[in-house]
């Protein structure tokens, strides 16, 4: 790392370049401040144009802050992650890389923006289970859990969600009688759609059921959905998890 980030009191972030040369910064990305901290040390990186200008600059969001917000959900209300967007834009890397983004407006909105992609752990996933059956829990994640499903030669059973009266109505579209599910998704907040799903597959003979995200916050806490999931399995690119419910793969 060629950069430290210091905080002072006040909580004003800056940054300083230990060293010149191309430019990697990796962040978790899941706070303002960590934008910031972002663009603080590309500043600093910009200021000795002599040297660095041949070189290189690469910032990676390992969890974009804002991402389920990509798009204007209600007349009068503010478009999130185009503010968000704009502000990275600003900061002119060459290159801003984003594991798992929620959607491809992300890509979009995000110039010289490149996608991680996550098949690497939902692979190790699927072989430590033995090769359970993918579900994928809703329309939205059915194209993404599809491809893996193909990369995988996995059998994959999609699910839809729809609210009646506020309350998820979970429809599960194949069989999943005495068979072991994984469902596969980019990002858990709370995690009780989850639980809904999981107590659908279970109602039709599920045996076991386990649960990958790549972003888990999980701000609810575990106790709900240790009724219905038996393990769940996510990376620490929005926080470290110190629960034996949760295994995590290091990506920060």
């Amino acid at each position: 790392m060629n950069y430290e980030i210091s905080k002072y009191k006040d909580g004003q972030v800056t940054a300083k370049i230990l060293e010149n040369g191309n430019l990697n910064v990796t962040l978790r990305g899941n706070s303002y401040e960590d934008l910031f901290s972002a663009a603080t040390i590309k500043e600093a990186w910009d200021a000795n144009v002599i040297d660095n200008k041949n070189n290189s600059s690469i910032l990676t969001l390992c969890c974009l802050i804002g991402q389920r917000s990509d798009r204007r959900f209600n007349l009068n209300e503010s478009f999130d992650l185009k503010v968000i967007a704009k502000f990275i834009n600003n900061m002119k890397y060459d290159q801003v890389h984003v594991l798992h983004p929620h959607s491809d407006i992300s890509l979009a909105l995000i110039e010289n923006s490149f996608k991680i992609s996550h098949f690497s752990y939902v692979e190790r996933t699927y072989k430590t289970l033995g090769k359970p059956v993918l579900i994928s829990p809703d329309a939205g994640a059915y194209k993404s859990t599809h491809e893996i499903a193909e990369k995988l030669n996995a059998d994959l059973i999609p699910s839809n969600k729809v609210r009646i009266n506020g309350a998820p109505v979970i429809s599960v579209q194949g069989d999943v009688n005495n068979k072991e599910c994984l469902i596969v998704d980019d990002l858990a907040d709370g995690g009780r759609t989850f639980k809904f799903l999981a107590d659908a597959l279970r109602k039709q003979g599920a045996r076991k059921v386990f649960l990958y995200v790549t972003h888990g916050q999980f701000n609810h806490g575990f106790k709900e959905l240790k009724e219905s999931i038996d393990h769940i399995y996510c990376t620490n690119s929005y926080k470290v998890i110190e629960d034996d419910f949760v295994t995590q793969y290091k990506v920060i």
